[in-house]
């Protein structure tokens, strides 16, 4: 039963234990646990942890169960978390060449070199609810040796082999960190996919969908799409060199893109880039889609005004907690404000009302 309250920080404690409640649901039925959202829930999962910036699915797991399922409320409630661990310092650049694929396919070549495993993907199925999943049915057995262990190359290093797409090679500029300083425009590339990585999945697949509508002239190619796990690696002061630490799931994508060339480069391909935490497809090819839109002026291309184009547009608006804080603030209190307002509102009703003469007010 509902009991409506008064006072600031009672009514507070009330809403709080309401919503623990609301959390828990009815106790008639079995708590949810930390392990089944990890394990069942696994793409909310891998979507907290990459919007979130912290690759921990048990964390990104408790976040999802304390925010009742909004998975914005989890992806702040793990940044939260992440700002108070400690900062050992920085892993190596992790090699997705050494990736031990779960997934692989390419769009551009159907005998692609090191072979296409699908995978398990949502690709080929008929989007038919499943009702034996409401009766808790079996689960088929995956088939075995299905992933690629060796080492895997990429695809578009066999077309740079024939330079026909354009040469990106490594810097040796240490990139900056989005977590660690402000963004600030004009942003290198770099920072530019942190952000992109950081940012909502719903707005970057919509940027993304605006390139391909003709919103920047954007027609990709996946070169390649892979899933899988990868080593990190650290160096460790005291020995002089990189130690394996651990793995991470990610999943890259590269894109091949039309490029007619500029005045210093030559018809060619060039690329889009993505890369995110666990299994999100969605996610990094969009924000290879983006990526790639926002490389015309480095491409030497006209600006044609989309809105994927303009780079200030969208990293200042693709971060969800960014952009879910100063929504919601409006419907906290505003009273003084909103009273302020009230008042010069009345005011300029007396001053107009006093204008009207007794002919205009009679009319």
């Amino acid at each position: 039963m509902y009991v409506a309250v008064k006072g600031g920080e009672k009514a507070i404690e009330n809403a709080h234990a309401w919503l623990a409640e609301e959390r828990r649901g009815s106790t008639d039925v079995a708590e949810l646990s930390l392990a089944q959202i990890r394990e069942q829930l696994s793409l909310a999962v891998n979507r907290v942890m990459a919007e979130g910036s912290l690759f921990d699915p048990d964390l990104a797991a408790l976040a999802i169960k304390q925010a009742r399922g909004d998975l914005i409320e989890a992806i702040f409630l793990i940044r939260a978390y992440r700002t108070t661990l400690p900062r050992f310092g920085y892993s190596e650049p992790v090699e997705t060449g050494e990736m031990a694929c779960d997934r692989r396919i390419s769009a551009t070549f159907k005998d692609a070199p090191g072979g296409q495993v699908l995978g398990p993907t949502f690709d080929y199925t008929h989007r038919l609810l499943d009702f034996k999943l409401a009766a808790d049915g079996g689960v088929p057995a995956a088939p075995e040796g299905a992933a690629l262990e060796e080492r895997t190359p990429h695809i578009t290093g066999f077309l740079k082999g024939e330079d026909i797409i354009q040469d990106e090679a490594a810097s040796d500029t240490t990139p900056g960190d989005l977590t660690r300083e402000p963004m600030e425009f004009p942003a290198n590339r770099p920072l530019r996919l942190q952000s992109l990585t950081r940012g909502d999945e719903g707005f970057v697949l919509g940027m993304a969908y605006s390139t391909q509508r003709g919103y920047a002239r954007n027609h990709a190619f996946v070169g390649e799409l892979r899933i899988g796990k990868v080593a990190v690696e650290m160096e460790i002061p005291e020995l002089g060199f990189a130690i394996e630490i651990g793995e991470v799931d990610l999943t890259e994508c590269e894109t091949v893109n039309q490029f007619k060339g500029s005045k210093t480069e030559p018809p060619q391909f060039s690329r889009g880039y993505g890369l995110v935490f666990g299994q999100s497809e969605r996610k990094s090819i969009a924000m290879a889609l983006v990526d790639r839109a926002l490389r015309w002026e480095e491409l030497g291309e006209d600006n044609l005004g989309a809105p994927a184009q303009d780079e200030e547009f969208v990293l200042s608006h693709s971060d969800n907690i960014q952009a879910t804080g100063f929504l919601e603030h409006i419907k906290l209190p505003h009273y003084v404000d909103f009273q302020s307002e009230l008042e010069l509102v009345r005011k300029l009703r007396r001053e107009a009302e006093e204008r009207i003469t007794p002919k205009e007010a009679a009319e």
